[in-house]
């Protein structure tokens, strides 16, 4: 296993950039812990690939250094930094086994038979497929070949990491929580440091320690899913994380208070002058349906998916979702909204400034 450093690092498919808009991954500079179970995510083309394929060494860098622990390996090839990886689409040997496509990884660096036995059970065990461990994989459906996949990944015990891009996408919906499951098992067992790319909150916020949210060619947070849940460093983290994501209005602040289309909205702290373009962010889960005091709200629809409805409506123009449990009235005398003050975050220009009035870093 090895600590992983990014170093001044961004990079450009342009041979002559011109300016930070040309570059795919904009300049960051991170540590990814020795054992630490990462997820990369963001929407498609927001630079997660890119980024993984640098670290694997399928790309170098335009600019900047990676380092597995103390070793530069920046300009090392991808099968000089010892890690292992599984691909969105599953990549297997048709004419072999289930069991020889397991055991490929370790006969190639001259494992004995009796710990090569060993260790593929275990993973077969793990992956669900002891009873096809003598199937040739041609045949096999998707999703069985992207186990297979998976399995060839993790049978290693001394790689640096383990990289997925994406890895369930062809798996059944049962078969992705049983396998973010297992993944996670492995990753207690072994504690490889384990980088996960997907755009799916579920499976990031399910399988990593820290998620690492990328917007733009940018790491806009890294935390744990409760720290970007609770304080999102910037608002396309709060967007993005969570079903239905964060209401963000734009709002006046002035000391320990936001003024919303006229209205005024009690925060928890105090700011000093803040500038730009101004908004506070609240988790539909903070929000309350009040027949007066807070902010006049029109219901548009109310959608109840079991455990709780989901009332969507507008404050001044602006979307607003409310989260109501089962059983809490919804109906024509809840005119209003109101926020809990000690849940609602403030940004300026997207990213969240504490309430000393100091810009909230990624």
């Amino acid at each position: 296993m090895a600590q992983i450093t990014l170093k001044n690092l961004a990079h450009s498919y342009h041979a002559n950039p011109r300016g930070e808009q040309d570059f795919a991954l904009k300049e960051m500079d991170h540590v990814w812990q020795d054992g630490g179970a990462y997820a990369l995510l963001g929407s498609s083309g927001c630079g997660k690939t890119t980024l993984l394929n640098i670290i694997s060494g399928l790309l170098k860098p335009s600019q900047g250094r990676v380092l597995f622990g103390d070793r530069d390996v920046t300009e090392a090839e991808t099968a000089e930094r010892n890690i292992a990886q599984v691909f969105q689409f599953p990549v297997v040997y048709d004419t072999m086994t289930v069991r020889d496509n397991l055991a490929f990884p370790l006969r190639n660096r001259g494992k004995d038979a009796a710990y090569i036995k060993a260790r593929v059970s275990q993973i077969a065990a793990m992956i669900g497929m002891e009873a096809m461990l003598d199937r040739k994989a041609r045949g096999l459906t998707a999703d069985a070949k992207q186990k297979i996949s998976l399995g060839r990944g993790m049978v290693r015990e001394d790689v640096n990491a383990i990289l997925f891009d994406e890895p369930l996408t062809v798996i059944d919906p049962h078969m992705k929580w049983e396998l973010r499951t297992q993944l996670k098992q492995l990753h207690r067992e072994f504690g490889h440091t384990m980088i996960y790319v997907t755009h799916d909150q579920t499976e990031a916020l399910t399988f990593a320690d820290k998620v690492v949210v990328m917007y733009d060619g940018r790491v806009v947070q890294m935390g744990t899913p409760e720290e970007l849940f609770e304080t999102p460093a910037h608002t396309f983290v709060g967007y993005f994380i969570g079903s239905p994501g964060m209401n963000l209005l734009d709002a006046e602040i002035s000391g320990g208070a936001a003024r919303v289309n006229g209205a005024v909205v009690p925060l928890a702290g105090s700011y000093g002058p803040v500038a730009g373009r101004t908004q506070i962010g609240i988790r539909p889960e903070y929000c309350l349906l009040t027949e007066g005091g807070g902010l006049p709200i029109a219901i548009r629809r109310v959608e109840d998916v079991g455990r709780h409805r989901i009332i969507r409506g507008e404050v001044a123009g602006t979307p607003v979702n409310v989260i109501a449990p089962e059983g809490m009235p919804v109906g024509a005398t809840m005119t209003h909204v109101r926020f809990a003050p000690e849940r609602i975050n403030v940004y300026a220009d997207d990213w969240r400034i504490a309430p000393t009035g100091t810009r909230g870093a990624a």
